[in-house]
């Protein structure tokens, strides 16, 4: 592949130049004037309504539109180079709402992929088969796996730690449960001996970006092909998104897209009226994010949520704390890390049994300090009250 002449900036275009200049007039980005059946040239204008602070380096990228991401790139002479273009798939709002940008755009080779976890909520499952019959792109199911890992735990469990003195009662135990259950998350955890959390995310890079790179990206990586990843990112998400470019370069020629860093979250349910696709039907049942059922990020309001609507993800996650505590070294092995709930004291010994999930959702029950039941809510709770909650003002 050699680079060829950069092509006109999108900068240059009328709905970019549009969006800057609503911007300096102090005009809100709800003023963009074209609507969502126009979500390539939406998508220009939010870019251009926004200040060059938003991407990293303090300079104005370029590359907004698909178009534009790899252009930089071309075939020598003779040479004839395959696009493909791959939307990543969570079953929530923002990759559903990409979905839709990438379908406006009618970019050629379009399909998408979905990361199974084994941690997602049914009506998840359910929604990405509803998205794949209704805009008619075809979602690929992916799923990753950790026999091998496992193996090498059950023998460095066989011998490690019985060289360094942990009782035989222990080490059986551990080497018996270190087996695949068929679960990615579960195994995954298993072989840590531990879950994740907030300060160490593994569980997004193994379940997710491992096994989409080695089962769907790397056939692709031929040499004369370009793929652009479509990511269903939003920077007012997190700082840390706040900061990332419209595209970069991943290399052999595998290009990350992320068509909706610009806008509001408004734009992303406005995007599913427009196409006439439902929302995930989570977000109508107190759910803030959709994915792991639940996240080891989810807020407390969520967590009670979870508890009051679906009790078997409750049961689930103490069998698996069970479960991971045998594989633990440290015999203990919670959920939600134990120093989330406030009335946890430094000195405490920290097992499932008494700092795991059942003492979470019993926090997640009270008001603002740990100490004391939030009132309205168990009283809501005891009657049963499964009425519509959103975050996003869905239900209204």
């Amino acid at each position: 592949m050699r680079r060829r002449p950069p092509e006109p900036w999108p900068e240059n275009t009328a709905e970019y130049i549009a969006g800057g200049l609503a911007r300096q007039q102090r005009k809100s980005r709800d003023a963009c004037p074209y609507s969502l059946g126009q979500l390539n040239v939406r998508s220009l204008w939010l870019a251009g309504w926004h200040d060059t602070d938003m991407t990293r380096g303090g300079g104005a990228s370029p590359d907004y539109h698909a178009t534009h991401c790899s252009r930089g790139v071309a075939a020598q002479p003779g040479e004839t180079m395959t696009e493909h273009n791959i939307v990543s798939i969570s079953g929530g709002k923002d990759s559903a709402a990409t979905l839709l940008v990438a379908l406006a755009l009618e970019v050629p080779n379009l399909q998408a992929v979905f990361a199974d976890t084994g941690h997602e909520h049914e009506e998840t499952y359910e929604y990405v088969h509803y998205l794949a019959n209704e805009t008619g792109v075809p979602i690929q199911w992916v799923r990753a796996d950790f026999t091998e890992q496992l193996a090498r735990k059950r023998a460095f469990v066989a011998t490690t730690w019985r060289e360094h003195g942990v009782q035989e009662d222990v080490v059986l135990a551990a080497v018996e449960i270190l087996q695949p259950t068929g679960n990615p998350f579960l195994d995954l955890c298993l072989w840590k001996g531990r879950f994740p959390s907030s300060k160490a995310r593994f569980c997004t890079e193994e379940l997710k970006r491992n096994p989409i790179f080695e089962q769907v990206f790397m056939p692709l990586m031929d040499g004369d092909s370009l793929i652009l990843s479509w990511q269903g990112v939003r920077a007012d998400e997190s700082l840390d998104r706040r900061y990332l470019p419209e595209c970069d370069e991943a290399g052999g020629g595998l290009f990350n897209y992320r068509p909706l860093l610009r806008w509001p979250v408004e734009a992303v349910f406005e995007a599913h009226r427009a196409a006439g696709i439902k929302p995930n039907p989570l977000y109508l049942q107190g759910c803030n994010r959709v994915g792991c059922m639940p996240c080891v990020n989810c807020t407390k309001d969520e967590l009670r949520e979870i508890a009051l609507r679906w009790p078997w993800v409750i049961a689930r996650l103490r069998e698996w704390e069970r479960l991971v505590s045998i594989a633990s070294k440290r015999g203990a092995a919670t959920f939600f890390t134990a120093t989330n709930d406030p009335t946890v004291d430094a000195g405490d010994n920290i097992t499932a049994a008494t700092h795991g999930i059942d003492r979470m959702v019993e926090w997640a029950n009270t008001s603002r300090g740990g100490r004391q039941y939030d009132l309205i809510n168990l009283i809501a709770r005891s009657g049963g009250d499964l009425r519509c909650s959103s975050a996003y003002g869905l239900c209204e």
